[in-house]
């Protein structure tokens, strides 16, 4: 299953525009939304080498940055917050239903670290579980200094800082429409 989706979030990403190298997104206030989404816009950012700063909430298939972009392409600062829970379809009554598939898609593409920490709080369920501070320093690198604001002139005329607001994004839906 694991591999399914990697291979449907490659070539999803594959066909999207990518940034240029060296450009930054910040996550600042992300509800989360459809897997296939946040899988396709990872995977471009990881094979553009687009820096990824979490600067706040980063909730749901969000939290799907930290398996997709390696270490050195990923950062956290203080402010950051990872939320995990169980994914979940909509029903044609307009209801939600847990969608095991894929629940298990998203764990399997989590670290190990990741899910270790998510083991040890009982697995994925419709709860949010949220993972920050020093337990989110032990998994994702902490940003150097605190933020991108503190460098200098020179550091930043070299960065393209894109940041992701929730306001700009779909409600969340924290699951992923069947696959196509």
């Amino acid at each position: 299953m694991r591999h399914s989706v990697l291979l449907v979030a490659c070539v999803a990403a594959a066909l999207v525009s990518v940034a240029p190298a060296g450009a930054t997104m910040r996550i600042t206030g992300d509800r989360g939304g459809l897997i296939i989404s946040y899988a396709e816009r990872f995977m471009a950012a990881r094979a553009s080498g687009e820096s990824v700063v979490i600067d706040g909430a980063c909730l749901s298939a969000c939290t799907l940055a930290v398996g997709i972009l390696p270490r050195g392409q990923i950062c956290a600062t203080p402010n950051a917050v990872l939320g995990f829970h169980a994914a979940w379809r909509p029903t044609s009554s307009g209801g939600k239903v847990r969608s095991d598939v894929a629940t298990q898609a998203m764990y399997e593409m989590y670290p190990a670290e990741v899910r270790n920490w998510i083991n040890r709080r009982g697995g994925l369920t419709e709860h949010m579980m949220i993972l920050r501070g020093r337990e989110l320093a032990a998994i994702v690198p902490p940003c150097a200094g605190t933020a991108m604001a503190e460098a200098g002139p020179a550091s930043r005329s070299q960065h393209t800082t894109r940041t992701v607001r929730r306001d700009l994004l779909p409600r969340a839906t924290l699951a992923a429409q069947p696959l196509r």
